[in-house]
């Protein structure tokens, strides 16, 4: 029997979604998701074939689908359809590991696609950063990074000459954290980090696969270094379903 049609109530056709009717949808295509019944990655009908195979309307569909993406079980590739979404990767911003390290730790194939790297004028808000003159020059790096071939995250990083001269001479597809240290010997003391919930539009959607106004996760990173200098400053696009934020923390000790 069909995987989707077991699921769906019976033909009730209406003008419109209906409250009652989109989330009886979504609890029955969840409950397969969590059961392994639909995978990770596997591929939905379109929303004219479910339209037929229920019996519902298609306002009443999509309402499902939304909701289903909006709780990251679900995610849409631009112009290919939906898809169940994989498990999210556990980032911890209170950790000194790179991409590459806590993905793999995690039993994933990490990967990264450097973009563009070249010199630009700061302009007021990265000098705001920097403490610098907008007119100044800094290194504006751009990656495309992916988790089991699926690209998850777009960035923009950006890096003070001073710190790292002649950076787009070397391979950019590794660590950055890690060319610093061992290239420049620039160490990070401590990092900033600021995150929000973002739409992904124009070019990160498209880099991403994703269709224009989905939902993202923006991640915002300040580095450090001993002498409280900025070393690094990022922003980070993701796909809001494939990451989790986890920070464990200790409570201090109490006060004498």
């Amino acid at each position: 029997m069909n995987k989707f049609t077991d699921i769906a109530p019976g033909p009730t056709a209406s003008s419109g979604p209906d409250q009652r009717q989109y989330l009886a949808l979504r609890d029955r295509f969840a409950l397969q998701i969590e059961r392994g019944g639909l995978p990770p990655g596997a591929k939905f009908p379109s929303e004219r074939t479910l339209q037929f195979e229920t019996g519902l309307a298609r306002g009443t569909i999509r309402e499902a689908l939304f909701q289903l993406e909006a709780e990251g079980l679900i995610y849409r590739r631009d112009r290919s359809g939906w898809y169940v979404s994989p498990p999210p990767v556990v980032y911890d911003p209170t950790r000194w590991v790179s991409f590459l390290t806590y993905v793999a730790e995690q039993g994933r194939t990490p990967s990264t696609e450097t973009l563009d790297v070249q010199l630009e004028p700061m302009g007021e808000a990265a000098a705001a950063v920097f403490g610098d003159a907008p007119s100044s020059l800094v290194y504006v790096l751009r990656r495309r990074r992916s988790i089991d071939g699926r690209p998850v995250l777009v960035e923009r990083i950006l890096v003070h000459p001073d710190v790292a001269p002649g950076l787009s001479e070397h391979d950019l597809d590794s660590s950055l954290t890690a060319l610093l240290q061992s290239r420049y010997g620039v160490t990070m003391a401590r990092t900033r980090v600021e995150m929000q919930p973002c739409a992904l539009v124009r070019e990160e959607a498209s880099l991403l696969g994703a269709k224009s106004g989905s939902p993202g996760l923006l991640v915002l990173r300040t580095c450090f270094d001993a002498k409280g200098r900025v070393v690094e400053y990022d922003e980070e696009h993701w796909r809001h379903d494939t990451v989790r934020i986890l920070v464990d923390t200790r409570p201090a000790p109490a006060e004498g």
